[in-house]
């Protein structure tokens, strides 16, 4: 007979009445764990890109332009650019949390963390990158960064949450999906015009930081 179990996590496969208080108890705990955190932006890249390559650097300095600017980081925790930053806010005296995720294929923590928080649920994880962040900065990734971007542009899109600045830094990887969005989404009229305003493309750390500072209130 076929496995019928949707979860490949054993924990996520339980009776779903049992289910119900192992996500209200990750919820607790990550509304106790980050209450105090100071003002936050989470950063959202990908966990395959090696410490040394041009985008763990640039993140690394990202990071601590943030921290410098008296943001805490947020991240998934994990390696590659999330490590990159969390490692340039740590090491410039900022509060460097990670939101780390258990996955089948077990995702290590990375060392440059204040403050950790783990989850087995997305969507609990999803929540806390949008409820401490005041603003959203996504680098080159994959499904989980887009997963995480479109998220936060359809909150802010429908009014469920107030507008935060969101950043796309790199032109080169995310210039084709922002033509895309202008050609298909806008031009089919399946976007408004004014929804391409919902986010900055930019190839500058600088630009991206002041644009946060301009829009976020510390």
């Amino acid at each position: 007979m076929p496995n019928s179990k949707q979860y490949l996590i054993d924990d996520l496969s339980m009776q779903e009445s049992w289910r119900l208080f192992k996500i209200l108890s990750e919820i607790v705990d990550g509304f106790e764990t980050l209450n105090d955190i100071g003002p936050a932006v989470s950063v959202f890249g990908s966990a395959r890109v090696k410490a040394g390559e041009p985008w763990y650097e640039k993140t690394v300095d990202l990071a601590a332009q943030l921290a410098n600017a008296g943001f805490s980081v947020i991240t998934g925790g994990g390696p590659g650019l999330m490590e990159a930053g969390n490692k340039g806010c740590y090491e410039a005296g900022g509060q460097s949390i990670g939101l780390h995720i258990h996955l089948p294929l077990e995702q290590r923590n990375n060392p440059f963390l204040n403050v950790r928080c783990d989850f087995r649920y997305f969507f609990v994880r999803k929540l806390m990158f949008i409820k401490y962040a005041m603003a959203y900065i996504a680098l080159p990734g994959g499904y989980g960064t887009l997963d995480e971007l479109s998220e936060a542009l359809v909150l802010i899109q429908t009014r469920r949450i107030k507008a935060f600045p969101i950043v796309l830094l790199g032109k080169d990887f995310w210039g084709g999906l922002v033509d895309w969005f202008q050609a298909r989404l806008v031009a089919d009229g399946y976007c408004g015009p004014r929804d391409m305003d919902l986010f900055l493309l930019t190839d500058s750390n600088e630009e991206a930081v002041e644009h946060i500072r301009r829009h976020v209130v510390i």
